[in-house]
């Protein structure tokens, strides 16, 4: 990783984490135990992948930064949701995420249940901001169908025929025997949509895409989020708790089907390899434009938590 990617990333994390905090309700505010559980749950860690996407995306297209800002944090406010959600009991019953407790370990399942459903409802408010704030900021308005086209796709990745699909499948699969294109299917919508949302928000938030572009797009978005899980699997059975800064080895001991499980370690870290390779191709045609996008895949792809 390059010092000025290294450099980039900090800098777009850091922002992301004061954005965030102002798009937040204050945690006196009432009701004041929710409003503190959000903020509990969404500031102060985690990798900010989808964010970086956003904004690596809408490095391509030149798109305003106070568009950028709101899409990111929206994006990543649904992914914040989905994990407080998943980590409870009734889901992937976990009690340690991002180094620190757990939303319903922390306070209780109620309050975890409402700060999901609430971190869900903010995040389209937020987003549904982004046109005031581009005029806000001097720059040319966000066209109002442009505005509603990333709205549905926010909505899309995020619901049945997306994230919370490929959530329904993944509990449904304990204990299975999955076919690999099962697998695929299962984390194209757990994993895959949301980050598919996070390319094609940023690259909204600068332009109509043409289908060249948008099928480019696509292309970098499922090679990224296949690898994304590919990894994240084999993390899970090489890492420990504390380098992952949640419990390690988990899939293994919920039965869970995996692609360490269902092709072993060595074949696993070679598919993540290809697929990063066919994230940097499908990037062709953008040329250096592409540079943060290309550098993403490789974080992804060689990340060690």
């Amino acid at each position: 990783m390059s010092a000025a990617f290294h450099d980039w990333m900090k800098t777009i994390q850091a922002g992301m984490e004061q954005d965030m905090g102002e798009y937040l309700p204050a945690a006196d505010a009432v009701p004041a135990k929710l409003h503190e559980a959000m903020r509990y749950a969404l500031l102060g860690g985690g990798k900010r992948v989808r964010p970086l996407l956003v904004y690596a995306a809408g490095a391509l297209f030149g798109a305003d930064a106070a568009v950028l800002s709101r899409a990111a944090a929206a994006v990543e406010m649904i992914h914040a949701y989905s994990l407080v959600h998943d980590d409870m009991p009734c889901m992937d019953d976990d009690e340690l995420r991002r180094g620190k407790p757990t939303v319903h370990v922390a306070y209780d399942e109620a309050t975890a249940l409402l700060v999901g459903d609430a971190l869900q409802s903010q995040a389209f408010l937020v987003l549904a901001d982004a046109a005031g704030a581009a005029g806000a900021a001097g720059a040319g308005a966000l066209p109002p169908a442009r505005l509603a086209a990333m709205l549905r796709l926010l909505a899309h990745a995020s619901g049945s025929a997306g994230m919370c699909g490929g959530q329904a499948i993944d509990l449904d699969s304990v204990g299975l025997s999955l076919t690999l294109e099962q697998l695929e299917r299962m984390h194209q919508l757990k994993t895959g949509a949301l980050l598919r949302a996070s390319v094609v928000l940023g690259a909204l938030a600068g332009k109509d895409l043409s289908d060249t572009e948008l099928a480019a797009l696509n292309d970098y978005a499922r090679a990224i989020g296949l690898a994304f899980q590919v990894v994240d699997d084999v993390l899970d059975a090489t890492a420990d708790s504390a380098t992952l800064g949640k419990t390690a080895g988990k899939d293994a001991a919920d039965n869970k089907p995996t692609y360490v499980s269902i092709l072993g370690l060595e074949p696993s870290r070679e598919l993540a390899e290809k697929l990063r390779l066919d994230a940097h191709a499908a990037l062709a045609p953008f040329g250096e434009k592409a540079l943060r996008l290309r550098e993403l895949a490789d974080l992804i792809v060689q990340r060690k938590a």
